[in-house]
């Protein structure tokens, strides 16, 4: 197929676009992939077409290997099944609702268990028709707060969703290995870095369950890995827990006086001088911070929470709502503070001189969960509920008891990986795939049940697992970019060939077209640019640059001397072709 740049719809560009905060987002709107519509809402233009339907295609070639059938459900769906399931309330302001002229509720689809599990159910009721995989590629709409990054983070994106039923959890496990080493071709096939990580189920419930990631600066996710193989999102970390301590010999938990001691920092350094310690100098580890949020669950109802961690680490916002999901999480205002008088601001602490303000049986009544590290026996700095004030030596299990624990404390480079293989190094990606044994939270809620080989109604058990196709083309692009342009993998590029007639000699343009022609014919797709000589040639080459197809040709000057120009656009490497051999040379080229 020959695309010709004289007659394609593409306006390239000079400077980056006033929106785009990475490089794949400016380069794919330079380079007329992509048009903004609307905050997170894109319009694909041609080129940017042709890349999406290449990932597509690798997609629905790797599920149709595993047996997966795909189909498509409506974007716009009722609201009955999500009700059924809790999703109406607990998706909150993330989802687009909206009235028809009957004033019947719906809603944009953000995913689509509940079709999956209802089909299903229409039309299957024995054992003998499981497994049974499917799946769509399909739009998919979320009203994200903040949209960013252009594809990475959008309000309408593309989505392989897809599901697998089963009878028993055997069978699910075999489905999810199976989804598993599926997702591993496609994405060694889309050609970007990327690590498998151990994640979190969120709000769609399950149990086993791992992600996908683009190894990427620009990524929002944060993740670890270890020398000896462990690899997790960080929302999924689990703080490896010291043993419970006796406090026989603990002293008595006493109160005293710190002035101006606003910070972790200025505690530490009066607490070194006034009360230092005879093994070591006190350290931000030591004390015990206490952070008060507002929780707003999905019907509107507020719940204080109070969390406590080592005074040397922040609440890590994300590994907070990731166990909380789907509550959100909100910072409690001054206001909010003031219904609690027992809570002063700055010297917060959970109980003292025989007062329980936090944890069980306390007087504020609000649920205090703290960081794992903090348990039975061990002894904390921490605010004294008093102006100027905080107390030491207090004694979990003997001064206060939390009501739980919480994963919510950052995690750091150098902490230990939980299964003992080593420190942990922190990197950044992005989610490219999620697959989880979804169980049977949705088979129970729509009532999936088939007979089995007994004769028995059994629940179903399901597995999800999906793809950001969308979001495939910026990680794939923003893994590959350089410093001039876009430089796609030959398997998603929208061209194989950028055949480039430079110059105002008629001989050149007869040249290029028959070779545009050759190649064409031989299945090579060419995106020629034929555009006539008021297009100069350092802005034919720039566009090439820009665009990124993996092989660039050059038919110019060097036509007199029977050769023409190849250049791989990855690696910057040219050589002189004879302009007769040059055909059979680049169909060689694009099928290895």
């Amino acid at each position: 197929m020959i695309t010709r740049m004289s007659s394609l719809f593409l306006r390239t560009l000079r400077d980056d676009p006033a929106d785009a905060e990475v490089p794949s987002h400016k380069l794919l709107v330079r380079a007329g992939y992509i048009r903004r519509a609307a905050p997170g809402i894109y319009t694909w233009l041609p080129l940017g077409l042709k890349v999406l339907r290449r990932v597509e295609a690798i997609v629905r070639e790797e599920m149709a290997a595993i047996g997966a059938q795909e189909l498509t459900f409506p974007a716009l769906l009722p609201r009955e099944p999500y009700e059924a399931t809790h999703r109406w309330t607990e998706h909150g302001d993330g989802i687009f609702r909206l009235k028809d002229r009957k004033d019947a509720d719906y809603l944009l689809g953000p995913t689509h268990e509940e079709m999956f599990t209802l089909v299903v159910k229409d039309l299957y009721s024995s054992y003998k028709d499981l497994p049974l995989s499917i799946y769509q590629i399909q739009n998919k709409y979320r009203d994200e707060a903040r949209p960013r990054g252009g594809l990475l983070r959008g309000r309408e994106f593309i989505m392989k969703d897809s599901y697998s039923f089963d009878v028993d959890d055997a069978g699910l496990e075999e489905s999810y290995q199976a989804h598993r080493d599926a997702y591993v071709r496609i994405f060694d096939r889309l050609g970007f870095d990327y690590v498998v990580v151990k994640a979190t189920s969120g709000a769609m419930g399950g149990s086993r369950s791992e992600e996908f990631l683009a190894v990427a600066e620009v990524g929002e996710d944060t993740f670890v890995r270890s020398p000896g193989g462990y690899a997790a999102n960080v929302e999924a970390v689990t703080t490896p827990a010291p043993e419970a301590l006796s406090y026989d010999d603990a002293p008595a938990a006493h109160a005293e006086d710190t002035p101006d001691t606003p910070t972790i920092a200025t505690l530490v350094a009066h607490l070194n001088e006034a009360h230092p310690r005879d093994d070591r100098p006190w350290t931000g580890g030591d004390t015990l911070k206490n952070v008060l949020v507002m929780l707003r669950h999905p019907d509107g109802t507020r719940e204080p929470l109070a969390i406590g961690l080592p005074g040397d680490r922040e609440v890590d916002q994300k590994r907070l709502e990731a166990q909380l999901e789907p509550v959100e999480v909100e910072p409690m205002t001054d206001e909010e503070l003031k219904e609690f008088p027992a809570l002063v601001k700055g010297y917060i602490g959970p109980a003292y001189d025989g007062r329980t303000v936090l944890g069980e049986e306390s007087e504020s009544g609000i649920r205090y969960l703290v960081d794992p590290r903090v348990v039975t026996g061990t002894r904390w700095v921490t605010g004294a509920n008093t102006h100027g004030q905080h107390v030491l030596d207090l004694v979990v299990g003997r001064d206060f008891t939390p009501d739980g624990t919480i994963e919510a404390a950052e995690v750091r480079a150098g902490d230990p990986a939980p299964d003992g293989s080593g420190p942990l190094e922190l990197a950044r990606g992005i989610e490219m795939g999620h697959v989880f044994q979804l169980g049977r939270k949705y088979a129970e809620a729509l009532d999936l049940k088939v007979l089995d080989e007994n004769g028995k109604q059994v629940t179903v058990t399901m597995g999800s697992y999906g793809i950001g196709v969308t979001r495939a083309v910026a990680a794939i692009a923003e893994g590959t970019l350089d410093e001039i342009g876009l430089c796609w993998p030959r398997n998603v590029a929208p061209a194989d060939v950028h055949l480039v007639a430079t110059g105002k000699d008629e001989a050149v343009f007869a040249a290029a077209e028959r070779i545009a022609h050759e190649l064409d014919a031989a299945g090579v797709e060419v995106l020629y640019d034929d555009r006539s000589g008021k297009t100069s040639p350092g802005v034919k080459f720039k566009d090439a640059e820009l665009i990124g197809v993996p092989t660039i040709v050059v038919v110019g000057k060097g036509l007199a001397d029977g050769v023409v120009e190849v250049k791989d656009r990855r690696s910057g490497e040219r050589e002189d072709v004879a302009a007769d051999a040059v055909v059979d040379h680049l169909v060689a080229l694009v099928r290895s």
